[in-house]
């Protein structure tokens, strides 16, 4: 299959990476000065799953080609609409949009500048990094993506894209239950964020602290409420899950929006919290917690603008 990667940054430049060292026919659409680095470099991954240098092949936006039978698109959500428009020559009638972004907000906006019928379920589990001279840093064991049709149906199209991604480096998951997977990760990176970000530390000192533990509880559970007012398919026990997740990663691990704020970038607040808020209020549900998180995300993004 001909496979378009939107950006060769943390995500996308891994997975992406992954694939052409399978030797798939993958094409990455990064911006010029990416492009000028790629090419005096090549695509750079060190990881503790092994690393590997590839050159790959590479276009940017408004470049003529054919129409790719997939496009992975991992962009950062206040980048979406931007990246919708620079892939939307190379969508054709039977292309396959696989997004990778958190949250849920993305999928609504992919339909409807797409179709439906475009537009997979996926996410991954990922900690990586770009590094000041563009190489994708890799130290956790976990690097997993989960794709699928959003309906549950084992399509012969995704049959064959299961196929592409077979025998890569890489742990990739076709699942029958993909949007059920997104809502349960939507809920876990909404709390870990907000949590890391509210309190300014890595997993392990929340945890320790009864107050920090407390907070985090009364987090998942409140979004869970959230979602399941909203009749998104989360399981009965997804809070439960999701809270037995954050209490078994890494002491030292920190979300990647707290990572972003570390380092004075753009974040996915209104995405992820945000959009979680409006419902809330929609549907009348008391949130204080969330919106604690909230308030601390938005007084970072005002103080980035003095």
């Amino acid at each position: 299959m001909r496979i378009l990667v939107v950006g060769a940054g943390a995500v996308g430049g891994y997975f992406g990476g992954r694939l052409v060292e399978k030797g798939e026919d993958v094409t990455f659409l990064v911006r010029t000065k990416r492009k000028q680095q790629l090419e005096q470099q090549g695509l750079i991954i060190e990881s503790v799953n092994g690393n590997v240098k590839v050159q790959p092949k590479l276009i940017i936006a408004g470049e003529e080609a054919a129409p790719y039978d997939v496009i992975l698109l991992s962009t950062k959500a206040y980048h979406l609409d931007a990246a919708i428009g620079s892939i939307a020559p190379y969508v054709g009638e039977n292309t396959m949009i696989l997004p990778l972004l958190n949250g849920i907000l993305h999928v609504e906006k992919l339909i409807e500048a797409f179709g439906t019928d475009k537009v997979l379920g996926g996410l991954c589990f990922i900690e990586s990094t770009l590094d000041s001279q563009g190489r994708v840093l890799q130290a956790s064991p976990a690097h997993t993506l989960m794709f699928g049709e959003r309906n549950g149906e084992k399509s012969n199209r995704i049959e064959r894209l299961a196929e592409s991604f077979h025998g890569a480096k890489a742990n990739f998951y076709l699942s029958q239950k993909i949007n059920q997977e997104m809502w349960h990760k939507y809920l876990f990176i909404a709390a870990c964020s907000g949590v890391t970000t509210l309190l300014r530390s890595p997993m392990g000192p929340i945890r320790e602290e009864p107050m920090g533990a407390e907070i985090m509880t009364k987090l998942v559970d409140e979004i869970a409420t959230v979602m399941k007012e909203m009749n998104a398919p989360i399981s009965e026990n997804a809070a439960e899950e999701q809270l037995k997740k954050l209490n078994a990663i890494g002491a030292g691990m920190k979300s990647s929006m707290q990572r972003d704020m570390e380092k004075g970038l753009q974040i996915e607040a209104d995405h992820l919290q945000g959009y979680l808020i409006q419902k809330a209020k929609e549907l009348g549900i008391s949130v204080p917690v969330l919106e604690v998180v909230y308030a601390n995300q938005k007084v970072y993004e005002r103080q980035q603008t003095l």
